[in-house]
């Protein structure tokens, strides 16, 4: 009975705020008739996009309403509304989410009474459940219809809210222009890495190899001594060019992935990291041929990310240990990399969305490398630590 009564209690507050809202919905048409009448003959065409501006934060307080009492957040969808006043108006008016607020408003104008029907239900429900209840141990009847009418409330307000599929499908256009733009960055960005690699380092070295090979020609005949010295000195070129060969390859994909899987090659990061990384792995198999693997891409974007944040926390943190957590989910993978350094790495990065990765070229690697996959990252660093960076790469088992 109290975990009924205290249920019903919540839900009345909710409810109560909903008639709230409801009053002010019905107040404020007032103010939408003065602005539409102002606006017509044009002296008061300024308050318009004021007005929408008002109604999106109410209805931003619906949505935010809704979320507290159902966990799961509306989706917004609006264009900005700046600019000079004629860009302003004409935002105002051809915003879709303009309307799909305005819609809510005039239903809510409907519905926005349900909290008032829960005033009679609160005398009957504590007499009939207090008895059915409290004397004859039976589940309550009239109590749990106020949370009913609260679940009426949120679910009528979920489907006027929402953004209209057209709009949702706008945005993701944008998003995805913008992670192209990104994944087209970061691949031009790796090809003048391997590039510079390859004429800086390899090319350099095979340089001096053919050199060497041609001064010890020249001297074979004369010095074999020396001779057999530049040839010793060719081979020790031709060592080092091949190590440096592998190393550009692994960077562009790590063998080790197509060998050990993703567990395995992320455990030989851990133990040639510096750190002592303590690696846990729920729902994938340490064996590349046991079990379910996710694709190429995603494996060689997960083992990237645990690879540069190791990197950072070796260089950057002053920390001495690290944790990194690799989870299969539902709809793909999730990296979770933390060290409890100093922290102080800046911004907080959400991969899909827009904007510049602060904390430097290796996290906005990171970022590019996981918005191309249509994943999320984020970080979380405040000063004292601890530095974690969370990654979630949607792929099909």
């Amino acid at each position: 009975m109290r975990k009924t009564v205290r249920q019903a209690v919540r839900a009345t507050v909710q409810l109560a705020v909903a008639a709230l809202m409801g009053f002010g919905s019905i107040v404020f048409i007032t103010v939408l008739l003065i602005t539409v009448t102002a606006t017509v003959v044009v002296v008061g065409a300024w308050m318009l996009p004021e007005t929408v501006l008002l109604v999106r934060r109410i209805a931003g307080a619906k949505r935010n309403q809704v979320a507290a009492w159902t966990g799961r957040e509306i989706p917004e969808a609006h264009l900005p509304i700046e600019g000079p006043l004629r860009e302003r108006l004409r935002t105002a008016v051809r915003d879709p989410g303009t309307f799909t607020d305005l819609r809510w408003m005039v239903a809510y104008y409907g519905y926005g009474c349900l909290g008032y029907l829960a005033l009679p239900l609160w005398p009957v429900g504590l007499l009939v459940d207090g008895v059915w209840c409290g004397l004859l141990r039976r589940e309550a009847l009239v109590l749990p219809l106020i949370s009913r009418l609260a679940d009426l409330d949120a679910v009528w307000s979920t489907a006027l809210l929402k953004p209209s599929p057209k709009v949702r499908l706008v945005e993701r256009v944008e998003e995805l222009t913008e992670t192209r733009a990104g994944a087209v960055a970061a691949h031009g960005a790796e090809l003048r890495r391997i590039e510079r690699d390859l004429h800086d380092g390899t090319q350099a070295r095979l340089v001096s190899l053919s050199m060497r090979i041609g001064l010890a020609k020249r001297a074979y005949e004369r010095d074999p001594e020396g001779a057999r010295k530049l040839l010793d000195d060719a081979q020790d070129q031709a060592e080092e060019a091949l190590t440096e060969l592998r190393h550009v390859v692994r960077a562009i994909h790590p063998p080790i992935l197509t060998d050990r899987g993703l567990v395995g090659a992320v455990r030989a990061l851990a133990a040639s990291s510096g750190l002592d990384v303590d690696v846990r792995v729920d729902g994938l198999r340490d064996s590349a041929q046991d079990g379910p693997r996710p694709p190429a891409a995603i494996e060689a974007a997960a083992y990237f990310v645990v690879a540069e944040a190791l990197t950072n926390a070796a260089k950057h943190s002053g920390s001495d240990r690290a944790e990194v957590r690799i989870t299969r989910t539902l709809g793909g993978l999730r990296v979770i990399v933390r060290d409890d350094g100093r922290g102080g790495a800046e911004g907080v990065a959400h991969a899909s969305g827009p904007g510049t990765t602060a904390g430097g070229s290796g996290l906005l690697g990171m970022r590019r490398r996981v918005a191309a996959l249509d994943g999320t990252l984020l970080l979380a660093s405040p000063i004292g630590g601890p530095t974690v960076i969370e990654v979630e790469l949607p792929c099909v088992w």
